[in-house]
């Protein structure tokens, strides 16, 4: 497959999602619970028909597993093929907060890995993007340029992990990785910092599903970083229930 090709039209693909996401979130919107008691908003669901349209006419060939479509009880067949991972808005808390750390993520799966990605940031006007062979970029408001991680600084990593999220255990894992500051964020933007070089690592311990993850994995691994399960394994997609156990993402 033509990563090369396919990574301009899915940035553009996340920017127009990105458009309808801050037209709603200008004006404000109502929110729902979902079955699994987490919130869902019209900027989620018409972000996601974006996308999902836009995949079909790119590559009607490829299936597409993507939450708001999964949430309504929608799960396309998956053999070996590759398949699309879609969160039209992840970081739904963040966006009824306003606070901008909000993302739109779109991951293509080949076997059990994620090879290219986009996540934008559209309150931000910040888009990071990543393949297999094509490195990592970033571009905010001005020319894209090439990202890569850092190696671990002699005087202590940084830490970036969710506001919401940080517990004991976490903490503790910290402390023996020798990590000198902790930094805050939401959404996907955790994975993009370290692809940066801006943090060093980002555990997660606690629940989330592969579309949450995937396209800033793929950015991460574009940018020379991995992520892998607390016992050091790789980090696979592809699950049942495409629900994810705890992780650590690292850079250099």
């Amino acid at each position: 497959m033509d990563y090369g090709r396919l990574l301009p039209e899915i940035v553009t693909l996340a920017e127009r999602a990105g458009a309808v996401i801050l037209e709603h979130y200008r004006e404000g919107v109502a929110v729902r619970a979902k079955a699994d008691a987490s919130p869902v908003t019209v900027a989620d669901e018409a972000a996601e028909a974006v996308i999902l349209a836009g995949l079909a006419e790119l590559t009607p060939e490829i299936p597409v597993v993507a939450e708001e479509t999964v949430a309504g009880g929608h799960v396309p067949e998956l053999d070996e093929q590759p398949f699309w991972l879609v969160d039209p808005l992840d970081g739904t808390k963040e966006f009824l907060s306003r606070n901008g750390e909000f993302t739109v993520n779109i991951a293509l799966i080949e076997g059990p890995e994620p090879v290219l990605g986009v996540v934008l940031a559209p309150a931000l006007g910040q888009v990071w993007w990543g393949a297999q062979g094509h490195g990592a970029m970033t571009r905010n408001g001005g020319a894209a340029h090439v990202i890569a991680v850092r190696r671990w600084p002699a005087a202590g990593g940084v830490a970036v992990a969710s506001r919401s999220h940080s517990d004991a255990e976490t903490e503790a894992f910290l402390d023996r990785e020798g990590v000198a500051e902790r930094i805050s964020a939401g959404s996907s933007l955790k994975f993009c910092l370290v692809a940066e070089g801006k943090a060093d690592i980002y555990p997660r311990f606690g629940p989330t599903m592969e579309w949450d993850t995937a396209a800033g994995h793929a950015v991460l691994a574009a940018a020379g970083g991995r992520v892998t399960t607390r016992n050091g394994e790789a980090f696979l997609y592809r699950k049942p229930g495409f629900r994810n156990p705890g992780f650590i993402a690292r850079g250099a």
